[in-house]
């Protein structure tokens, strides 16, 4: 089967023979891989323009002297919980990332676009959450570094493209470039077990089923749900359109498994504009007691407590006494007595 390549395939080949410096390679080489034809017949080429890339950009970073413990492969964490979205090549992880934030990332129809960790506050209601978009996870890119930063995250979102007849391929290359790291995606951060080897990380994860209003995704959709309900939360979205945002926002929330405690003075109302303890899901009031001041875990004598709306159970309050030992559920107002 023969190239067939385009004009702009090939003026962007000829600037990449003519160019002069490592960056103008890169740029003439990023066009050529958004312009090269996707069939079989250039399948080699594609690999091959992939490894260049790769070299490319491993000479770029020893140039300007970035090592892989350099701090600019590391994220400070912020907000109320840390989540890094990623995924094969072009499957939409940066428009997803704008979507969801307020971050503007370079977003492109080409691979390998993200190649530094790009972070964004994502709002929910009145917290943020931050999200990590990592570079491809791609055996020509991936770096230990990455797999350093999916560790110490607190969610992984696992984003695949419903448009693509590779979507299944997509969940099984990113898990065993992964597994090679000895991180394993799962659906639940305990399932490590007992016997769990050292230096296995078990990540909590949520499979992103992105570009859902293409042609092919009802039925890409359908056989990713039945390889991978058992093991992944899956959500559906499309960062073209907006389609299921607000409910991948929600589930992003849920799944990092954070309550919000609003705390206020005694005797007096709730400030609307005071800020949330973020607690893990189980905390109790002593623990919130700790998060406002670690010495009201020695001087706390009570507390009062008001039942947020969202509460689940039959048992509600409005101002009665608790147990230090009382655990705490998202919303829920505490007056702290000293």
């Amino acid at each position: 089967m023969t190239a067939n390549l385009t004009p702009q395939y090939l003026a962007a080949e000829q600037r990449f023979k003519n160019a002069a410096t490592t960056q103008e390679r890169i740029e003439a080489l990023e066009e050529m891989m958004a312009t090269i034809p996707k069939h079989k017949g250039t399948e080699k080429m594609q690999a091959a323009l992939k490894q260049k890339m790769a070299r490319l950009l491993e000479e770029k970073d020893k140039k300007f002297g970035v090592s892989k413990a350099s701090a600019i492969y590391t994220v400070p964490r912020e907000g109320a919980g840390q989540a890094v979205l990623i995924g094969a090549p072009n499957v939409g992880k940066s428009s997803l990332l704008g979507r969801l934030t307020h971050a503007t990332p370079e977003i492109a129809d080409y691979p390998f676009t993200t190649r530094l960790p790009q972070p964004g506050m994502m709002p929910v209601e009145d917290i943020q959450i931050q999200l990590v978009d990592l570079p491809p996870v791609a055996p020509e890119i991936y770096k230990p570094w990455m797999g350093s930063i999916v560790r110490q995250s607190d969610l992984v979102l696992l984003i695949v493209d419903l448009g693509s007849d590779e979507v299944l391929d997509q969940v099984e290359s990113v898990s065993r470039i992964l597994e090679d790291s000895k991180i394993h995606m799962v659906h639940a951060a305990t399932a490590a077990g007992e016997d769990a080897q050292p230096g296995v990380a078990f990540c909590r994860t949520v499979l992103v089923a992105n570009k859902d209003d293409a042609a092919c995704a009802p039925e890409n959709l359908e056989m990713v749900r039945e390889l991978f309900h058992a093991q992944f939360p899956i959500a559906t979205a499309s960062a073209a359109s907006g389609h299921g945002i607000e409910e991948l926002r929600r589930l992003i929330f849920e799944r990092l498994e954070i309550i919000r405690i609003y705390t206020k003075v005694p005797g007096k109302k709730l400030d609307p504009a005071a800020a949330p303890f973020v607690l893990k899901e189980g905390s109790t009031v002593l623990d919130a007691a700790r998060a406002v001041h670690r010495d009201f875990a020695h001087t706390l004598r009570f507390a009062r407590l008001w039942s947020s709306p969202r509460s689940i159970g039959s048992v509600r309050y409005d101002g009665q006494m608790v147990e230090r030992t009382h655990r705490l559920q998202d919303g829920d107002i505490l007056e702290l007595h000293e």
